[in-house]
């Protein structure tokens, strides 16, 4: 791992902690204020042309955050100024499915009931369509996504420790047959409803189960793109009486049992 992108994360973390640690205080003085997180956002500066198009694509279950959420999202945009950016929140993402995609495909997304479950689909057929690197709404690069992504990449995922690889962090051409791949086994998943947890029926584990991370481009997290330094469970779910999709799942099916009446 290269030294100078490793201090500079720790660096990064450590301010990132503080402005968390201060937030708690503006919001006690402001409960209620939120920032507005844009649909889409040109780049600052202009890049080249690459197989991975400089977008940043994130979702969330609403596009009012708070100050760390909103902090996160604007280091994103600082620490790689050649990405423009993208989001949707719920409702946008069915519809872009809709209109996109199968009707196959749109009733196996429907029949999801937990918002995280739905953002793992949504963001392996967003990326499927317009290419792009997507970000958990509180994940951040370490480093300038423009020198992360090299011109020769046609992918790219995170791998943690024991080389798991995870779906907070997906770098991608438009039709990436390994996408593909990864898209038929979430809606095999769906339609066969047998597994349990949004884990394993749409999220990492699909990955795992799909993907051999010594036959696939990775870089490893620490250098690469981290969670929760910003922001934290509190202050993502503070409007969602439902909490994390962690909690959520022990209270609602992940997958509706029977498709909605059309």
């Amino acid at each position: 791992m290269t030294a100078h992108i490793l201090v500079t994360s720790r660096l990064i973390k450590l301010f990132a902690n503080i402005t968390k640690v201060l937030s708690y205080g503006f919001h006690a003085l402001l409960p209620n204020k939120r920032f507005t997180l844009p649909e889409r956002s040109g780049a600052l500066l202009r890049g080249e042309d690459r197989p991975i198009p400089r977008i940043i694509w994130q979702t969330n279950y609403t596009n009012k955050a708070t100050l760390p959420v909103y902090l996160n999202y604007l280091f994103n945009r600082i620490i790689s100024p050649t990405f423009e950016y993208r989001f949707m929140i719920t409702e946008a993402r069915a519809e872009f499915i809709r209109d996109n995609y199968s009707p196959e495909i749109f009733e196996a997304y429907s029949r999801l009931q937990i918002g995280a479950a739905q953002a793992d689909f949504w963001r392996l057929l967003v990326l499927q369509k317009h290419g792009g690197v997507y970000l958990d709404i509180d994940a951040h690069a370490v480093w300038p996504l423009g020198y992360i992504i090299k011109p020769e990449h046609q992918e790219l995922y995170i791998i943690r420790q024991n080389n798991e690889l995870t779906n907070y962090f997906i770098a991608s051409k438009p039709d990436n047959p390994n996408l593909a791949r990864l898209i038929e086994q979430v809606l095999t998943n769906i339609q066969e409803n047998q597994i349990e947890g949004v884990y394993n029926m749409t999220g990492p584990g699909v990955f795992n189960q799909v993907l051999d991370y010594q036959k696939v481009p990775t870089t490893f997290y620490r250098t690469t793109c981290n969670q929760g330094s910003f922001t934290n469970e509190h202050f993502q779910y503070i409007d969602k009486p439902q909490g994390k999709w962690t909690k959520e799942q022990h209270k609602v099916d992940v997958v509706r049992k029977n498709p909605p009446e059309s």
